[in-house]
């Protein structure tokens, strides 16, 4: 939460020195380069302690991560098993009235199809394969 304060903060600061810089006269992309400048400057030196607060709740994360082996929350970790469980594969089906259903092999189907199956395709003249350079034309 410490890190929710301090971001907070620092875009109060930006929209504060814009407020003041647009009071000055200033505009356009100026006024955004030098608000974003000023702010930078501004919450370095007033939000030290803020800053320091976040980077040790941030440090403090990692560190129980570290130590539990845990990298994200229970429900994000079940999500994932469930997710995994389900790419693994449906589940079988049964067969209806008892008859098994024939297994289905994709690649078999396909090197029992056609001829060149080996990346080559037949030539025109039909005697040797074309394999798109010199070495199928000899």
């Amino acid at each position: 939460m410490p890190l929710v304060v301090y971001s907070a903060l620092r875009l109060l600061v930006l929209a504060a020195v814009m407020a003041a810089l647009a009071l000055v006269g200033m505009g356009g992309w100026l006024l955004v380069v030098v608000a974003a400048l000023a702010a930078w400057a501004v919450s370095y030196l007033v939000l030290a302690g803020p800053r320091d607060r976040a980077a040790l709740w941030l440090a403090r994360r990692a560190e129980r991560r570290r130590a539990t082996g845990t990298r994200f929350s229970p429900g994000v970790d079940a999500d994932a098993a469930a997710e995994d469980a389900e790419a693994g594969g449906p589940e079988p089906r049964e067969a209806s009235e008892g008859q098994a259903e024939p297994e289905q092999h994709p690649v078999a189907e396909l090197e029992d199809g056609c001829a060149g199956q080996d990346g080559a395709q037949e030539h025109a003249a039909g005697s040797q394969p074309y394999r798109g350079d010199e070495q199928g034309r000899r």
